[in-house]
This record gives structure tokens, sequence and C-alpha cells, in this order.
């Protein structure tokens, strides 16, 4: 885990910018904080170096693709120790898109994309509770996804 980044004023005011649009060039950041585009360069190199910027990802609207199916999948493990295999194994199920470690009911909350109901039906037995040290899972289909978004800075 990456320590702990103190950030200034031009840090915030740079990340606020990209939190909007991770699209914006540099030169247009620089230009409307009215600073250099080599400074922005370099404070988003240190905010990397740092971890507080973690890498760069194109999103995509599932239901865009066909995926018209989000479930929440609370999962309960035989035990403990079994816990790096399923998460390996859940890594290899291409509808899995997040996976938690969890306290609480659940030792993982997954949340997978599917086609359809029989899609889901399908990666549920055939993928998911196949997987050796799972014992059992409980599934919540998501109606609808109000609110998503990164930390406010």
């Amino acid at each position: 885990m990456a320590a702990h980044h103190s950030l200034d004023d031009l840090d915030r005011q740079i990340l606020r910018v990209l939190l909007k649009d991770a699209n914006v060039p540099y030169t247009d950041i620089a230009r409307e904080l009215q600073v250099s585009g080599g400074t922005i360069h370099v404070r988003m190199k240190k905010m990397q170096e740092a971890g507080v910027v973690v890498g760069s990802r194109l999103v995509v609207s599932p239901s865009a693709l066909g995926f018209d199916i989000t479930a929440l999948i609370g999962v309960y493990l035989e035990k403990g120790s079994a816990y790096n295999h399923v998460r390996g194994e859940l890594q290899r199920v291409p509808e899995v898109t997040e996976v938690w470690f969890t306290t609480g009911v659940y030792n993982l909350i997954i949340k997978i994309v599917c086609r359809d109901t029989p899609h889901l039906r399908e990666v549920l037995n055939e993928k998911i509770q196949i997987i050796e040290g799972v014992e059992r899972t409980e599934t919540f289909i998501a109606l609808e996804e109000p609110i998503s978004r990164e930390l406010s800075i």
C-alpha cells in the first residue's frame, strides 16, 4: 500500500480537472491553471509514483455491449484459507468485474455482468459455485446504479 502523500492546492486542482474528464490534455490543464505543461507532467508523475494516481482505464457501458444484468454476489467460503484459491479462480471468469474481500456476513462480494438471466444462471452454476472453496452464494440483481463516482478531491 502506498504511503500517504500530501497533496498541495495545485495537485488537487489537477486531479479535479482530470476526475471530471480524464481526456483533458495536460496542455489544456496547464493553461487553465496558469502553469507550464511541464509542471503538470511532473506533478502527475509524482502522484503516480506516490500511488495517489493509479493507472488509467477506459470505461464502457456493459448494456451498450449487450450485458443487461448486473449482479452482486455474496460468497461464503468453506474456510478463510480458501481465499487465495477462490480469488485466483474468480480472476479467470470474464463476467466478474469486481471482487471485494469483506468483513461481515460474506467473505467476498463480487460484481458480475451478464447478457440475461440464463447467462447469469450459467455463470453462477458453471463458473462460480463450482470453485473449490466456495460453500454457497447469495445473489442480488442490481436494478439501477444511481451513483457511481470517484472520490471527490
